[in-house]
């Protein structure tokens, strides 16, 4: 019996000791990493860096800035599925542990020694988030000094949050690749949905990549992906938050991803850059990329969609007219890669008919080339290689090259696709989008292509603007007095330039004179030497004085050469000039940002349309239906065809160097400009007529499909003192309605011919 008691007493002794020295090492180790451990109390005010996320109209998603891309949630807005995954996934004891697992961490020892099975992780969520959280101060490495860190910071953790506040923190700080923080951000890169409508297979999904991200990302290895999923499944089954028939059924289906991780990206990225410097003019890159900004804007994404098209579709067109086909810049075999092995990011993204994607060219001869769009094939026939002016396929194209082809029509049981031969074009193009009434901008294209070049042509491209300016000239003349039955003379005239110059002697685009005309008609068959003798009759000063209403930036020189257009504009300030028309004379100033509101939904600033007075309501009346004759007898008659209340001018610069033509309906004003960077000619006979106005159209038609009402079209409301009137359209005499060469004209009240009495 002593000794068991001297035993007894002797082991008390000893554990006394190792418990002291236990408990002295701790204190070592407190003591050691106190001083560098962070101050939890920080994550009261979490605000991690999330998402800058810019929308359209209707709250559609335009484009996102940000270093993380987050959305920060509640625990409430993540569905039990998800929770339940994570949890089984990740860590099953999490609401019962302290923030550290022996157990776990012993399971863990030994999958290092023998690295056998799949066994849970040896991190607990709150390790993980506590070395996610402050990764500075911890860090990822292996090793004892970390461990000690993570361990010690994730007591503090769970010593002053609760455990649903912990779970949710980890769910908005977790990496899940491709750029993806947290759990919503996951959900719409691999899945297009808000997390709360996650499916029990997506959310395992989700759960079971944590552990490597983008290594076992679906996009990256889809069968490691599968496997991460279906382990995830069998554990919520084991921890008995599904039945095994659950999870079964579940890992029977497939992973369905949303496309590509990289994104089609923006519809509308000129105008998402005008945005982003906007934003970090005023609110700074940290705000900018981390804070969380939501801009609200009026960007239309369908009516976007229909810009993109119309431009990238014209300028294509007018390429193909030049006949030159260039060089392809690629060629995979060059490059080291196979022809079956190739792949191109377009061909990840759904293809459909009409669209231009990239093709390979896998066999060439004098006859056809066999191309390969993703799984599709085709043949490239000397029709289809017309426009190129050569016969045969090989003597433009080799083996292994990189071309863009136009899907005609898909055979998808065949997988096969009638193509025809394209090329995107050296020509540049820009076009915008003006609501009349508030001068939000609906829609912005700025170039062919913003990967090729961000510089913006609707916004910065300073540019001659032809006969676009002849509606601002003929503004002052109705306003002082002229009428559009005002006889003009088209014939030669010179004008004297001043002491010891030449005479000034200006021409028309045609090198031709038609005599007198009225001025409707000098209008819409865009005639110069009526429009400078119009500018010689009131005086340069006053008319460029007059052009200055418009809102132009910068101020218009006092010459008759005014006439032509030799004045530069910006493609977004003439379209918002233009829209003083429609407006009742009220220039509305473009704008692309409605509200911008913080985090916390705070409202930082909001935008309201701001108008400015150009010209009276019935000048403007006036002029619109001056307008309208261009599209319905003048350079602009194509435009009949949409069967809509449109009005708008064409715009030429001399040598075709610039083609422009900017038209209205009684709600939008549309300009498009087409032209070289460099000062260039476009090609012989490429007018705004030629080059600009079927964009114009194309993309008018594409609206009108959108937002048009064909049963009750919109129309141009006359002021109360105009007075219509039936003229002759070739001497402005009064007619009599519906006579053959009659138009019904608008006037002033006061300045309309008097019919001539007869007894």
């Amino acid at each position: 019996m002593t000794v068991v008691v001297r035993f007894a007493r002797q082991a008390g002794l000893i554990a006394l000791f190792v418990g002291a020295a236990l408990a002295g090492t701790l204190s070592g180790v407190l003591f050691a990493y106190s001083d560098d451990l962070p101050e939890v109390s920080a994550l009261d005010n979490y605000a991690p860096n999330t998402i800058t996320r810019v929308l359209g109209k209707d709250g559609q998603l335009v484009g996102e800035f940000a270093v993380e891309r987050r959305v920060v949630v509640h625990y409430d807005d993540i569905p039990l599925n998800l929770r339940q995954a994570i949890l089984a996934a990740e860590d099953g004891g999490f609401f019962q542990h302290a923030g550290l697992s022996i157990s776990r961490m012993m399971l863990a020892l030994a999958r290092d020694i023998f690295s056998r099975g799949n066994v849970p992780g040896g991190s607990t969520l709150t390790q993980q988030l506590a070395r996610n959280l402050f990764p500075k101060t911890i860090g990822f490495d292996r090793t004892w000094e970390r461990k000690i860190k993570e361990a010690l910071v994730s007591i503090q953790i769970e010593k002053r949050y609760s455990k649903p506040e912990i779970f949710t923190l980890y769910c908005n700080q977790i990496y899940f690749g491709h750029g993806a923080y947290g759990v919503e951000a996951a959900s719409q890169l691999y899945f297009r949905k808000h997390v709360k409508d996650l499916a029990l297979e997506e959310a395992a999904m989700i759960a079971g990549i944590i552990q490597a991200n983008v290594r076992q990302s679906p996009y990256v290895n889809p069968d490691a992906a599968l496997r991460r999923r279906n382990y995830a499944l069998d554990r919520m089954a084991t921890e008995g938050y599904i039945t095994g028939e659950e999870a079964s059924n579940a890992k029977a289906k497939p992973i369905v991803v949303a496309g590509d991780p990289a994104g089609d990206g923006s519809p509308a990225p000129y105008f998402l850059e005008e945005v982003r410097k906007y934003l970090e003019a005023k609110y700074g890159a940290k705000a900018l990329y981390e804070s969380g900004l939501t801009v609200s804007t009026p960007l239309d994404l369908e009516v976007q969609q229909a810009a993109n098209r119309a431009l990238d579709r014209g300028l294509r067109r007018i390429d193909k007219h030049r006949g030159v086909f260039r060089k392809p810049g690629r060629n995979v075999l060059a490059e080291k890669h196979t022809l079956e092995g190739f792949r191109h990011d377009r061909w990840s993204r759904p293809i459909a008919e009409g669209d231009i994607v990239p093709a390979v060219v896998m066999a060439v001869d004098d006859r056809q080339a066999t191309v390969r769009a993703g799984r599709l094939t085709g043949e490239l026939n000397k029709a289809a290689l017309q426009w190129t002016r050569k016969t045969a396929p090989s003597s433009i194209l080799k083996t292994g090259d990189l071309i863009e082809v136009e899907l005609v029509k898909i055979d998808t049981d065949a997988s096969t696709a009638t193509v025809n031969l394209v090329q995107a074009p050296i020509l540049e193009g820009a076009l915008v989008a003006l609501d009349n009434r508030t001068g939000e901008v609906r829609a912005m294209v700025g170039g062919f292509s913003f990967a090729r070049s961000k510089f913006n042509r609707a916004t910065q491209a300073l540019r001659q603007m032809g006969s676009t300016v002849k509606p601002f000239l003929y503004t002052a003349a109705i306003d002082r007095g002229l009428t559009p039955t005002t006889i003009l003379d088209d014939s030669p005239t010179s004008f004297d330039a001043g002491a010891g110059q030449p005479a000034y002697t200006p021409g028309n685009y045609d090198r031709k004179f038609q005599g007198t005309m009225t001025l409707r008609r000098a209008l819409e068959q865009s005639r110069n030497i009526p429009a400078v003798k119009v500018i010689d009759m009131l005086g340069p000063p006053q008319v460029a004085a007059y052009a200055q209403k418009f809102g132009f930036s910068q101020p218009f020189r006092p010459f008759l050469s005014m006439a032509l257009g030799a004045q530069e504009v910006t493609l977004i300030e003439l379209t918002s000039a233009f829209s003083a028309f429609p407006n009742h004379g009220i220039r509305m100033a473009p704008f692309s940002v409605l509200s911008i509101t913080d985090r916390a939904g705070t409202l930082l600033e909001e935008s309201r349309p701001t108008p400015r007075d150009a010209i009276r309501a019935d000048t403007a009346y006036v002029m619109t239906n001056l307008l309208r004759g261009v599209v319905q007898r003048g350079t602009g008659a194509a435009a009949n065809a949409l069967d809509w209340p449109v009005a708008g001018k064409t715009g030429t610069v001399d040598d075709y160097t610039d083609a422009w033509f900017v038209g209205f309906d009684p709600n939008l004003t549309v300009g498009v400009w087409v032209g070289y960077d460099e000062k260039k000619p476009i090609g012989p006979g490429e007018t705004g007529t030629t080059a600009a106005l079927p964009i114009w159209i194309d993309f008018m038609q594409a609206y009108v499909s959108l937002r048009g009402d064909r049963e009750n079209p919109p129309s141009f409301e006359p002021p109360g003192n105009i007075i219509f009137m039936a003229v002759d359209r070739a001497t402005g005499e009064p007619a009599i309605d519906g006579a053959p060469n009659a138009v019904t004209e608008a006037f002033l009240s006061g300045t309309q011919p008097v019919r001539e009495l007869r007894y």
